[in-house]
């Protein structure tokens, strides 16, 4: 008797229990997904953690194309090139072992599939086609002729058709025209150096396509100096360095003066001709500097600042809408110094400045930038010799450019015609 009535109360809350699923799932819309990430995508129940660790080491095991040798005709839509330039740096060399260090970094990034769940993409399968390009061959014998080869694969690179096409608007349903000054539908390069010194060149190669840019730059530094304050200028050179390039971009007019950001981590000083609209920025800036001048010449240069520990008051949200507000909808280029990075986070690099932020803030703060036209993006400093056994800063800089190419992966270079 008492099994049976056991059994019977088994069967009503059996019941009870199916009764409550059944009408739960009547409520649930046709083709309702709870999460995100439990919807039918790309990759779903494929083979994963199929030995990655094996094989050529290309960024994220993506396909190896000699791009600036016999693939010369190849498209693409984001394509991974190194320069191995670090004669500009000021104090620990090395980062010319940059592109092959974060490669290895890398390896581990599809290693479950390469899903970003935060941004709901996998780049790598989101239907653009990515590839590593090898690293452009750089003399480091002489800097001038090295800038001007950085210069020239870049823009040989750049230049080219992009694989896929822009497509229509997402919202309108129109048709997409590049945002290129030239009319033209670019590819994304993503530059692995290197000193942060190859951004000079890089820029030049943008500013052939996009004219003056717009800059997103993540550094400890300000890297506006002036080349008599910034080792002195001994030679012309000599005056273009990893702290001095921005000097000479804005010389150039290679950048929006007033639309690009950067961090720091001292008092903000806003010179008075500088428009509080500027579309330039540094982030995570926290170095010393000769004195409160190298702000108003900062200020000169077109630059708007965030402390490094602004983190500690506003929070990464914070950090994302000044982003936000500073670059607005134009096309922008990224710029990330692995040193932005604390360097219990990231050690290995040239110039490492305590009291940064975590791995996690600047991908938190990266995923901020999605819907962002990122035209193009470098990460810059690894030096590998000083890391860890564990390869903890090549491994950071990987995450790092995985957030950036998510970002890119959603957002097209291109914008519904007026």
């Amino acid at each position: 008797m008492k099994l049976q009535t056991v059994t019977l109360f088994a069967l009503v809350f059996a019941a009870v229990g199916l009764a409550h699923d059944h009408h739960h799932e009547d409520q649930i819309p046709l083709n309702y997904v709870k999460y995100p990430y439990q919807a039918v995508y790309p990759g779903d129940d494929e083979v994963t953690a199929d030995s990655i660790f094996s094989g050529i080491t290309t960024f994220a095991k993506l396909p190896w194309v000699q791009c600036l040798g016999k693939d010369r005709d190849t498209t693409f839509d984001i394509a991974f090139i190194g320069a191995p330039f670090d004669t500009g740096t000021s104090y620990r060399p090395g980062a010319r072992f940059g592109p092959a260090g974060i490669r290895a970094g890398s390896r581990r990034l599809t290693l479950y599939g390469g899903y970003n769940v935060p941004l709901e993409v996998n780049p790598f399968l989101s239907g653009l086609k990515i590839v590593d390009c090898g690293d452009i061959p750089v003399t480091p014998y002489d800097n001038k002729y090295a800038i001007r080869q950085i210069e020239g694969g870049h823009k040989e690179l750049l230049h080219r058709p992009a694989f896929s096409p822009l497509g229509k608007d997402a919202l309108t349903g129109k048709p997409l025209v590049p945002i290129s000054v030239d009319g033209k539908n670019h590819p994304r390069i993503v530059t692995l150096g290197g000193d942060h010194t190859i951004v000079l060149p890089l820029l030049r190669s943008i500013h052939s396509a996009y004219g003056p840019i717009s800059v997103i730059h993540f550094d400890s530094h300000l890297d506006t100096w002036k080349p008599s304050v910034f080792g002195g200028a001994p030679s012309d050179q000599a005056a273009i360095n990893h702290g001095t390039y921005f000097y000479w971009a804005s010389q150039e007019g290679l950048i929006r003066n007033g639309s690009s950001i950067a961090s720091i981590s001292f008092p903000y000083f806003q010179h008075p001709s500088l428009s509080p609209n500027s579309l330039i920025l540094h982030g995570a800036i926290r170095t010393t500097l000769s004195g409160p001048a190298d702000y108003a010449n900062d200020d000169d240069s077109g630059f708007q600042r965030i402390e490094a520990r602004e983190i500690d008051t506003i929070g990464t949200d914070g950090i994302i809408e000044k982003i936000r507000k500073t670059v607005g909808d134009r096309p922008v280029y990224l710029s990330i110094d692995i040193d932005s990075i604390d360097p219990a986070f990231a050690p290995a690099t040239g110039t490492p400045e305590t009291g940064g932020w975590s791995t996690r803030e600047l991908r938190t703060i990266l995923r901020g930038l999605d819907g962002l036209h990122i035209v193009s993006a470098d990460i810059v400093e690894v030096a590998p010799a000083y890391d860890t056994n564990a390869e903890l800063t090549t491994m950071a800089a990987a995450d790092v450019l995985f957030e950036v190419i998510s970002v890119m992966a959603k957002t097209p270079l291109g914008k519904v015609a007026n």
